[in-house]
């Protein structure tokens, strides 16, 4: 299956870099580009891509508010939000995780790392480097602020004892083939846990499954020994 990408970036050369990139793979191609939020709006809802590379920082709808309103359709349910950021650890990164977003890569990451982030989103997972995503956790997402609240911990409450042991080490990065091998389950049922998590909660997901468990309380920022 050939995975179908939209660029939304307002710098015109970095789009030009993107598309030979993707482009010269065989599984997957570019089909259009938007310079703005609102075009990457309006050109999602057209095309329904698998997967958005998205820029936080754009004229006419910043791609934050690009991320929600894409995450908010119905019918874009089956769209992935890749954001791109010269700032991992930004507060905009957060929101747009919080909207919907499937992950985030820094702008320097290489080739093959690009690549690999858009097949690994495409395939409906999340793109959450533990690394990477434990000082965002710790500055951003684990303040339960009410506006940016996903959910709450009475909605936490309503999974079951597995749905949530599943959950808090998804939240910690471990791959579905990890909490298998840590609770002696196949992945297919650690699979179907998160998704029944996801359902109950109501989150679009696994990417907005890690922000919700560390926003309710049900995992704690580790913290940062500089290791």
């Amino acid at each position: 299956m050939t995975i179908r990408v939209l660029l939304a970036d307002d710098q015109a050369l970095l789009r030009a870099t993107f598309r030979i990139l993707v482009d010269s793979v065989e599984d997957m191609t570019v089909i259009a580009e938007a310079a703005d939020g609102q075009e990457a709006v309006d050109l999602a809802a057209t095309h329904r891509p698998d997967v958005v590379l998205m820029d936080i920082r754009m004229p006419n709808r910043d791609g934050v508010a690009a991320t929600a309103a894409i995450c908010a359709r119905p019918d874009l349910s089956d769209t992935h939000i890749l954001v791109l950021t010269t700032f991992e650890n930004d507060e905009n990164v957060a929101k747009a995780l919080r909207a919907g977003a499937s992950g985030f890569l820094g702008k320097g990451v290489s080739p093959e790392v690009l690549l690999s982030g858009i097949r690994t989103v495409a395939a409906g997972e999340a793109l959450l480097s533990p690394g990477a995503t434990r000082a965002l956790i710790t500055r951003f997402l684990a303040s339960p602020d009410t506006d940016g609240l996903l959910a709450l911990p009475e909605a936490v409450k309503a999974l079951t004892d597995r749905e949530r042991e599943v959950m808090v080490l998804a939240a910690h990065g471990r791959s579905n083939t990890e909490i298998a091998e840590h609770l002696v389950l196949s992945p297919l049922t650690v699979r179907s846990h998160i998704q029944r998590a996801m359902t109950k909660l109501d989150a679009r997901d696994r990417a907005q499954l890690v922000v919700i468990a560390y926003q309710s309380g049900l995992v704690k920022p580790r913290p940062d020994n500089g290791g």
